[in-house]
């Protein structure tokens, strides 16, 4: 099986591989060709009528004819393809969308078309392929890939939203899906609980050689399932049973159950493990684990660190910086993020960091980047984003021949991401005016700030009137909680899998605002210009005295 798993993915990855490194010492000209494919494609879209693609001749004409957008400003014809309308902004109809968390507290759709669907897949077949050059073991063994339900909804026009990850593992050729530990409908599972469960039980019944899922706090989340409930596992491999009834989903767990049989030579050797070490530990489980695909860099690079005392120190290939909105890098070295810009798959542009709020930015392509320096970045995709602003810093670390090497750094301005939330400061905004007018609670000045450390945000707050410490801690710390979660689904997501911990608030003494804003106009910022900052990376004087009481949410959900 092996073999012929093998065979395939170097069949259809080392041409893919080989056209990309052609493209890679003339990217400028690979780019503007992909540019004038999507121009020609989409002339009669109504985005294309309105823009004038057909007479665009230059990548300065399509700079002068569309503006720099962010997903505000497409909203309003995703809408219209969200009802079902076509020719919008693409002229093939969506596949799906993908769903994600907007900055304004209703969710982003952002549309596939079977062009950015196969863009997609291509460029992880070539991942596939390079790391079975460099890790020719890798695939000896079962996979384990974690990834979110395929269809999630449906939007009024018939068309499916839900995880484009989820999808390609669906619909993933024969050859390949034998090799996978975990059976798609376990992903389908609602309860994030059941749900994890039911994966550390399939994988866990299996030797594993490869395992891939972007957040690594998903493999963390994983091992401390595997150790809460090991006797359930262990009992549950012996008897070949799914290990749990899954009472909300009945139907599903008997398609699971179909695929199942009693495996007590397995179940043997799982007990033995933790028996003597405590723990089901996949470095103990999984002898024969050679690599491990997840991101890197960014916030979450702090809880890939943590991994190897889980799994070992097993080789990490970063899965390369990708979004909903497209993916943009093939890494092609373990343990680092950086990676080829995706020559094939988006056209793109650089704005210099430090130009990021003017009005009339330079504007660069690929091969006008300077090592170590840091950018904004602009995409074009085959889905239908044109000059979209996705509001995140890379920064270049190197080139492939004449073609850059870049890393996710982090989310720009007014937004913090630490699994993947992707908190933006409207998002605390509308929440809190939620709860201040719900418990008529006495808000003077607030700031969220996220703590990598804790795996959670921390909420300092200054009141104008004295309230209970019980009743903050039990009614108000869980009410910004809910609030947070239902305007931003992610957040909801990664606090249900406990990849979020539960918020911490900060009662600051009264003045703490105050003697804030006189130290930075201390430090020479104008006071008429001072802002202050709802979302930033420090809570500014907390450290200093101004701390009064300091409550943690008790409730594990909202």
């Amino acid at each position: 099986m092996s073999f012929l798993l093998k065979t395939a993915v170097r069949w259809s990855g080392k041409p893919l591989a080989q056209r990309l490194d052609a493209a890679t010492a003339e990217p400028e000209v690979a780019q503007r060709s992909l540019l004038q494919q999507f121009l020609t494609r989409n002339a009669n879209t109504c985005f294309g009528r309105e823009h004038r693609f057909s007479q665009l001749q230059t990548e300065q004409d399509y700079r002068g004819a569309v503006p720099i957008r962010d997903y505000e400003g497409f909203r309003p014809y995703i809408n219209r393809m969200v009802a079902g309308e076509d020719q919008i902004l693409t002229d093939a109809p969506p596949l799906m969308f993908t769903l994600t968390s907007g900055t304004t507290g209703a969710p982003k759709y952002i549309p596939v078309t079977e062009a950015s669907d196969r863009a997609g897949s291509d460029l992880m077949r070539q991942w596939l392929y390079r790391i079975l050059n460099d890790h020719p073991q890798a695939l000896d063994r079962s996979t384990l890939g974690i990834v979110s339900s395929a269809i999630e909804g449906y939007t009024a026009g018939g068309i499916p939203y839900g995880s484009l990850s989820g999808r390609i593992y669906q619909k993933i050729p024969a050859i390949v899906r034998r090799s996978y530990a975990v059976p798609y409908p376990v992903f389908e599972l609602k309860d994030y609980q059941e749900r994890y469960l039911a994966i550390a039980r399939f994988a866990l019944a299996r030797q594993i050689s490869f395992l891939s899922t972007p957040n690594p706090s998903t493999l963390l989340r994983l091992v401390a399932i595997a150790s809460e409930s090991q006797e359930t596992i262990i009992r549950a491999i012996h008897d070949g049973t799914v290990g749990c009834q899954f009472p909300k989903q009945p139907e599903l767990v008997k398609q699971l159950q179909k695929q199942l049989r009693p495996d007590r030579d397995r179940a043997k050797v799982l007990e033995k493990i933790a028996t003597t070490t405590g723990k089901l530990l996949p470095k103990d489980c999984w002898p024969h684990l050679k690599l491990i695909g997840c991101w890197t860099g960014g916030s979450v690079g702090i809880q890939a660190q943590k991994l190897a005392a889980s799994f070992g120190h097993v080789p990490i290939r970063d899965l390369g910086y990708l979004a909903s909105e497209g993916r943009i890098t093939l890494p092609v070295q373990d343990n680092t993020n950086a990676g080829i810009l995706a020559l094939h798959t988006n056209y793109y542009e650089f704005i210099p960091e430090a130009e990021l709020e003017s009005d009339a930015p330079t504007v660069l392509l690929s091969h006008q980047l300077e090592v170590g320096q840091r950018y904004g970045i602009l995409l074009t995709t085959a889905a239908g984003l044109y000059r979209y602003d996705i509001n995140d810093i890379v920064e270049v670390t190197g080139f492939y021949r004449r073609t850059p090497l870049i890393a996710f750094v982090r989310k720009g301005k007014d937004m913090a991401n630490l699994t993947g939330e992707k908190m933006h400061v409207n998002h605390i905004l509308l929440a809190m005016s939620q709860v201040q007018q719900q418990f008529a609670l006495p808000v003077g000045v607030y700031r969220m700030v996220p703590n990598l450390e804790e795996m959670r945000y921390d909420l300092y707050l200054e009141l104008t009137e004295g309230r209970s410490p019980t009743w903050l801690q039990d009614t108000i710390l869980p009410a910004i909680d809910a609030a947070l979660a239902q305007v931003n689904l992610e957040y909801a997501q990664k606090r249900l899998s406990r990849r979020l911990n539960p918020l911490c608030l900060y009662i600051m003494r009264s003045g703490w605002a105050e003697a804030e804003c006189r130290q930075a106009i201390a430090q020479s910022q104008r006071d008429a210009q001072h802002k202050w900052k709802v979302l930033c990376s420090q809570p500014g004087l907390a450290e200093q005295g101004t701390v009064v009481t300091v409550l943690q949410n008790q409730r594990e959900y909202f």
